[in-house]
């Protein structure tokens, strides 16, 4: 078993199948945590878990569609049922929409990319609230994009969906402020080597742009701080 400044503590991680949510799972049980794997490709997950293993760390698999109607309330039953508090969440999982003009938007592709990177983040704070509170240093991470605060045509529905995110967390954020220990922290990757910056820059040369270990550290690392609530940050490093 892993031993480090996380040993003992619980985090779970959204959007852990792949990119940065997968690095940070397994940076997270490098530094001793025992980390929740959710998202939808179950192979994904259990080959992210399998690595965990070999590396001596610990992690559970929890699949979950967060589109899904009840998707986060089972997810928060299964966890609940089996853990008393949660110390680190990771919000991760997004969905990034076709690259359009707001005229020419799909309605259903947006309402799918609010329903995950909005109204299931609410949901998720809604499900975990209650373990975070349990916990002696509950934090969280959410992953947003610059896209949120300087908005650029043809990203009308992703920056609208992040927008909400960070609105979302902030408020959170103060709401628990004086009546909670959680702390919350919104955290910009930046170009970062993902499947969904792929689909975003086609053209682009992936090595070009620093991979998800990079941004996998320094939320590792900021988990591990005393930082004030709400933080924001951006991670600029290019491996």
């Amino acid at each position: 078993m892993t031993t480090g400044p996380f040993s003992g503590q619980l985090a779970l991680v959204t959007g852990a199948s792949r990119g940065i949510g997968a690095a940070t799972a397994e940076a997270l049980a490098r530094a001793g945590a025992h980390v929740v794997l959710t998202g939808r490709d179950v192979k994904a997950l259990e080959a992210v878990e399998e690595r965990i293993f070999a590396a001596g760390g610990a992690a559970t698999i929890a699949p979950v569609d967060l589109a899904e109607a009840d998707g986060v309330a089972r997810l928060g039953a299964a966890i609940s049922g089996r853990w008393q508090a949660l110390d680190m969440l990771v919000l991760s999982a997004a969905i990034l929409p076709e690259l359009t003009s707001v005229t020419d938007i799909d309605p259903r592709a947006f309402n799918k990319a609010l329903t995950v990177n909005v109204l299931a983040t609410q949901a998720l704070l809604t499900a975990f609230t209650p373990l975070l509170k349990a916990s002696a240093d509950p934090r969280i991470v959410g992953l947003t994009s610059s896209a949120a605060t300087r908005p650029r045509a043809y990203w009308g529905a992703y920056a609208a969906s992040k927008a909400a995110f960070e609105v979302l967390l902030d408020c959170f954020a103060q709401e628990v402020r004086n009546t909670a220990r959680i702390r919350v922290a919104l955290v910009n990757p930046g170009a970062t080597r993902t499947e969904m910056r792929a689909k975003a820059y086609p053209g682009e040369d992936p090595a070009s742009v620093k991979p998800p270990e990079v941004v996998a550290e320094r939320i590792v690392g900021l988990l591990g701080e005393q930082f004030a609530s709400p933080h924001r940050e951006s991670v600029n490093a290019v491996s």
